[in-house]
This record gives C-alpha cells, structure tokens and sequence, in this order.
C-alpha cells in the first residue's frame, strides 16, 4: 500500500519501512513517513500564532567559554571566532513578552573531564536594561530556570506514556521548565516583580552551569515600559558588576561555528539554532472533523517546511530581529504554547494518537520528551510522553457517542531537545492495534536475524569401515517425520528444564551417536549402523536430536 501526501508532483523513495514505496511532493521530505496513516491523508490544521515578541537565546547551543551570547540592545559585538563585528538583534520589548534561553556549556577540553574530578562551572546571566528615563515595572507571571543537575535526564523516565502526577518527571532542564509554563506557574525561585531605574540595569536570574551540563529558562513577563534584554555568560563572577562587565565588553562568547556558513543557513541546507526575537508565544488551532464520514483524523502538529506531512501547513513563526548566524525563524517553536481544539463526530473506541516520521537513512533517536495535558468531557489528563522517531504512542483512548459530538483540547508547551514536525491524530482504536501487532512482529523478525546463528558443527565424519555408513552432521532442528503435520516454523530450540537434559529410556539402548556430539574429549568411534534399517535410523535420528539439544544446554550454561 501507498501513503500518498500531496497529489500532485510525486517524488519517489523506495525501501520504506514496510517495503512500500512513499510518494511525496518536492516539498514533503521522506523523513515524513509515519506508518499510523499509511494510505490515508493529512489535512491542514491552519492555526494562527500570537504576537507576543519572545527573546530566544539558543545560538550558539554549546558556549566554549565566556562572553555575550544575545543582547537587544542596539550595537555589535566582535566574534572570538573570525573576530568580525557582529549586528546585534536590537529590539525593545514594552507590554508583554517572553524569554528562551537554552545552553549547554562544553569547553574545548570536554573530551578529558573526568567523571570524578571536579569541574569548572559557567555562570549564565539574563540582564534587563531600561533605556528610558522613567523606572519600568516587570512582572512575571509563570517560568522558571532549570539546569540539567537539578533536573537530571532519567532514563527510566524518557519513553512512552505516564501520568504526569503534581510534579514532573526528570527528564532534563527543558521538560521541566515547560511544564511550569504549561500549569501557568511562577518558579518561588524567581522575584514576582522587579524595577528597572531610569537609564539602569538588573540582574533577572543567574545559574551556574558546571561542564558538560545543559540550562533552560522559560519565562512569561509584561513591562509597564520600554525594556531590553542580555544574555551573558561569565566565569566566577563575584557579583552583578562582574556581570554587566561581561556585557560592556562586547566580546561574543566562543562556540559559535555557523558564523562561517551564513550561505548555507540562507539556502536552507544547513539548521542552525535560533538567535533572536521571535513573534509568538501561542498558537491556537480549531477543526471539526466528522470520523464516521471522513475517515480517519491526521493533522501536522510543530510541523516545519521539510516535514508538513504534505498538507502545506507550516507552524513556525516569524523573527523580528535575528543574529546573522541565527536560524531565519523560530523553526524549533520552543517555549511556545499550542492549545488545539477538536470537535468530533463519531462512535465507538478511538485513540487520540502522537508520531513522529520514521528515521530515512539514520538511527531512530528521542522525538519528543515533554508534558501534554488532555480536556475531554471525562476531565483533564496530564501526561508526560517520551516518544522516539517512528513511533506512534496514544496519548488518550476516547469512546465517541453516536450523534453527540465530543470536544477535545490538547495543550503543550513545546520543550527544547525535541524534534518539531510531529502528527496528531485520532483513529479508530483497532487501527492502532493493528500497527503495534505489524510492529510486533517486525521487531521480532529483525531480533531473529540480528541473532548470531549456533555453531557449525564439525565436517562430516565418515565412521563407514566395513560398511562404508557416512554420517553428515544433522540439521539446525530434527523432528520425527509426521506426514500428516505442516512442519512447525524455524525457532530457536531453548530447553525449559533446569537440570541436564536425559533421553527417554528407549534411547538408551540406541546406537552411540558419532563422537563429535559428545562432550569428554576421548573421542571413540560409533557403532556402525545398517542403512537398510529404517527403524535403527529413524531411533539413531532422535538419538542425534537429544544430544543436539544436551550439546546447546551445555553451551549456554558452560
């Protein structure tokens, strides 16, 4: 079967995951395929974002050392990497507006930190500036600041779906901070309200970050007046004028290695992160959608212009301003809030389901790691989903009431280390089960060929003498023959019984099999054994068969 995307100008990939071919427009990249609606069709979900200007701090993602990271103040900073002057994104906010910092801090010398040494830390700063002359009110209204020791990535905690309880998992900084700005609530970490002085500047919150950690910030704030932004990073500061140092100096801090590839960035062949200031802070989304007469509901959701699922439906929003090294829009839609609301006609058990496309050429990797909260006419769910590439998880299972639509609102704060251009759909529950039992079995099809075969045995040996009887080693499985049997599949032989393996006792008295099957290391020639005899062979058969299996038991518990 055929998952067609776009009708019109196809471009062809063969050797999908289910060894189909997928058509996809010139648009529609193959890294769009998602098994879930294999034959069916995306519609667009058409929804609109906010105006609320956003500082995103992202660019560079891994600081070496050091120095300024953004400012929206007017003005250059020089690079430590080419030592050009570089424009910085001027832009004054007034009224509401948001904060996205993300950073990871990895010196030059991260390949020698040792585990169980102590390591150096970097310190990351947001500075607020009032360029007027009048002091200026800052309240904030949900956020918070995390780094990734204070909320550490836990494995157990990373895949499929759980109840997200009163507090969130850990499952790294930027979950954890988007969770907060999910439930609309302000880290007690942070000040409530702070005032700039005319012509002054504070220090809004400040982390230290040791090698190799990662820090997330997500804030939602409104000004009564003109206000500018700075993000720096700084070693050891002793208080805030060392900071505002590090922001007078306007030297950028080290890491950043796209400044070299403006081309490509602008040619769209390269992703860099974002370094600017992004309009949007919420996306909103509506549709009603009649499952009995329409099929099956598939809507891109965070979608990209490589990965719309062939519905034309970019949900990425605009930059104001932006580093010549930034990303030209906010392509990864982090700290934005999506709320979409669905009206739905239907009946009988349906899945409100999440994917990701499939991997095309690479190695499946986490897709999303983030918290999801569910209204439906039963209440609200709130979830924590850790879904990796290809896969499809069911956020909430629905029973749809003939002639009674049902609304349905998911809301999620987008969280950074995810991948944007996810589907969202709500399909009948036993077209899910029918994909999880496809997937079943192709993952216990490619466990049985990436499991090594036994080994060979030795050649045959030619035990003949007088009679001149070769023996050939017996095959991977041996059964008595039953005609009137298909013969069963090709499986692994794994004994249930603990102890050493014994033959019936009518074996016993069966010829010895040839000396390479048994374990003392004399080896002894076999009785020879008539050809003509079809019993005698068929009991020397069985005989080859429970030594087959000793011999494995034996290999597995040397």
């Amino acid at each position: 079967m055929l998952a067609v995307f776009a009708p019109s100008s196809p471009r062809l990939f063969p050797g999908l995951a289910l060894g189909g071919l997928l058509l996809l427009a010139p648009q529609a990249q193959a890294q769009s395929y998602v098994a879930l609606m294999e034959g069916q069709r995306a519609i667009a979900l058409r929804g609109r974002f906010n105006t609320v200007p956003v500082l995103h701090s992202n660019q560079p993602e891994e600081v070496e050392g050091p120095g300024l990271l953004i400012s929206t103040v007017p003005g250059v900073a020089i690079a430590a990497e080419t030592g050009e002057a570089v424009k910085m994104p001027a832009y004054t906010f007034n009224g509401d507006f948001g904060l996205h910092l993300h950073h990871k801090y990895f010196p030059p010398y991260r390949a020698s930190i040792s585990p169980s040494k102590r390591r150096t830390a970097l310190t990351l700063a947001t500075i607020l500036i009032n360029p007027g002359l009048q002091p200026v009110r800052v309240t904030f209204s949900a956020g918070a600041v995390r780094n990734s020791f204070e909320a550490p990535y836990l494995a157990q905690h990373l895949l499929g779906v759980r109840p997200l309880g009163p507090r969130p998992w850990n499952t790294g900084p930027g979950d954890a901070t988007a969770v907060q700005l999910l439930r609309g609530r302000l880290d007690p970490r942070l000040s409530e309200e702070i005032t700039i002085p005319p012509r002054g500047r504070v220090v809004l919150f400040r982390t230290a970050l040791p090698a190799l950690g990662i820090a997330n910030a997500l804030l939602r704030g409104r000004s009564d007046g003109p206000l500018q932004v700075a993000v720096v990073a700084a070693k050891d500061p002793q208080g805030d004028e060392d900071l505002f140092a590090v922001m007078d100096r306007g030297q950028l801090a080290p890491g950043r290695v796209y400044l070299r590839r403006i081309s490509e960035i602008h040619a769209g062949t390269i992703f860099s992160r974002v370094g600017g200031v992004a309009l949007g802070d919420h996306y909103q989304a509506s549709l009603q959608h009649d499952l009995d007469r329409l099929g099956p509901l598939h809507v891109p959701l965070t979608s990209t212009r490589r990965t719309h699922f062939g519905t034309g439906d970019v949900q990425v929003n605009a930059l104001a301003s932006r580093v010549v090294d930034s990303s030209l829009d906010n392509v990864g839609t982090y700290g934005v809030r999506f709320d979409v609301d669905l009206k739905l006609q239907g009946q009988g058990p349906h899945d409100l389901v999440l994917s990701h496309p499939a991997p095309i050429g690479g190695r499946p990797f986490t897709a999303f790691r983030g918290s999801i909260e569910i209204r439906t006419p039963e209440g609200l769910q709130s979830v924590h989903v850790g879904l990796r590439s290809g896969q499809s998880l069911s956020l909430s299972q629905l029973n749809l009431q003939p002639g009674q639509p049902t609304p349905i609102r998911l809301s999620l704060v987008y969280p950074a280390d995810s991948t944007p251009g996810h589907l969202l759909s709500v399909v009948p529950s036993s077209q899910l089960v029918q994909l999880q039992e496809r997937e079943r079995r192709q993952e216990m099809a490619r466990l049985n060929r990436d499991t090594p075969p036994p080994q060979s045995p030795p050649p045959a040996l030619d035990n003949g003498g007088a009679m001149g009887v070769r023996v050939a080693p017996p095959p991977q499985r041996l059964s008595p023959p039953q005609p009137q049997v298909p013969p069963a599949p090709r499986q692994r032989v794994v004994p249930r019984a603990p102890g050493p393996l014994r033959p019936p006792p009518d074996l016993l008295r069966a010829p010895a099999p040839p000396s390479w099957l048994q374990p003392p290391p004399n080896l002894e020639a076999a009785p020879p054994a008539s050809p003509r005899s079809d019993p005698l062979t068929d009991r020397y058969r069985e005989a080859l068969e429970a030594q087959e299996l000793l011999l494995r038991q034996w290999q597995r518990n040397p």
